[in-house]
């Protein structure tokens, strides 16, 4: 990793990161049709539910980390200018509420020792904060040079994100995805954090995921389809064939719901990301496995009108999660996990035959 005190060298890898910024606060680049199916998901009224508003526990622990609130800040940005003060705000607003904060790819860190947005620890001392780094770019660098670039910032795990589509997609991407899950092996293995393995808004199947376990891997981020279209994204900045391509697959992905629920019985820590923008779907995901959700889009467009226009959009969805609860009857987030729900016929689909889900949801 280079050196931290020397001053950065500028790169095209700030410029793109400048555009998905801009993209992601001011376009359109959400999917077009598809949806993350968390309105295929009901949560059941129960209206004795033995319980005080505050007495539901929405405490957990993820990666080893605990949080006051089951939700992530799904942070989209680092290693530009722009991102110093979002990732500051960020930061302040995950140490206050008792959040998560992931940042986005490091590779501008690691590549090109850019630090903005990626040295927040001053502002979120207890705040778990999740490093960020493609696989592709995880099979080039040594292990020690990745447990240099987290310790460098202070960050407590390390997402490795697979995004194949997004990169073919992206004018300056990677196109060779090989070695993928040897390289997850090596990190699982030798690198002294704990490893999340992540998804870029295309999900995560099953198949994949019992992939990931054979290895190690005992925590995931599906970032599924729903939300943000990443590859739509890189279709805006791309130009002729690729933008093309690009829109071909805008849609290409496993909704947030359906990669939750195939993963669900599979012994996984799952933070549900993609397409999550308030706390009743926050609580759906938990509903169907998932330990934690995250929200990026909305929080970003949130800070983007200030740093109390975000704190008010993080408390509005951990009240929102509260009330869930509340409404479920369910105490904390185990109980909402063994609730029962009614799961519609478009995500039925995709429940693995076997599932406890199926019973919970009413399917068999």
């Amino acid at each position: 990793m280079p050196d931290p005190k020397a001053p950065p060298i500028r790169s095209d890898i700030a410029a793109r990161k400048a555009d998905h910024i801009a993209l992601c606060v001011a376009e359109d680049v959400g999917f077009q049709g598809k949806t993350t199916l968390f309105e295929d998901v009901e949560l059941i009224h129960d209206a004795l539910p033995e319980l005080a508003l505050d007495q539901v526990d929405l405490s957990c622990t993820f990666a080893g980390r605990s949080l006051r609130a089951p939700l992530f800040i799904a942070a989209m940005t680092g290693g530009t200018a722009q991102a110093e003060a979002i990732n500051r705000d960020l930061a302040i607003v995950a140490e206050a509420l008792g959040v998560g904060l992931c940042f986005g790819s490091q590779r501008p860190l690691l590549m090109r020792g850019i630090r903005d947005g990626y040295f927040v620890r001053d502002v979120a001392p207890t705040a778990p904060i999740f490093g960020n780094i493609g696989v592709v770019q995880a099979r080039e660098t040594p292990t020690k040079a990745l447990a240099e670039m987290l310790d460098a910032c202070g960050a407590d795990a390390l997402c490795v994100h697979l995004n194949p589509a997004m990169e073919v997609v992206q004018p300056e991407g990677d196109q060779d995805f090989r070695g993928g899950l040897q390289t997850i092996r090596r990190l699982v293995e030798e690198l002294p954090y704990t490893v999340i393995v992540k998804e870029t808004g295309c999900g995560l199947s099953r198949s994949v995921a019992e992939r990931l376990v054979s290895v190690g891997v005992s925590w995931v981020d599906v970032s599924g389809a729903g939300g943000t279209s990443w590859v739509g994204v890189e279709a805006r900045r791309a130009e002729a064939g690729q933008r093309a391509l690009g829109e071909r697959y805008w849609d290409w992905g496993i909704p947030t719901a359906a990669s939750v629920a195939q993963l669900s019985d599979l012994g996984l820590g799952i933070i549900a990301t993609g397409g999550v923008s308030d706390g009743l779907m926050a609580a759906k995901a938990i509903a169907l496995g998932a330990t934690c959700a995250g929200i990026a889009r909305p929080f970003l467009q949130a800070q983007a009108r200030g740093r109390d226009a975000l704190h008010e959009a993080v408390t509005a969805v951990i009240d929102e999660l509260r009330l869930a609860h509340l409404l479920t009857g369910s105490r904390d987030g185990a109980a909402l996990r063994d609730a029962p729900l009614v799961i519609g016929p478009r995500l039925a689909r995709w429940v693995p035959r076997g599932s406890s889900l199926r019973a919970r949801g009413m399917l068999d």
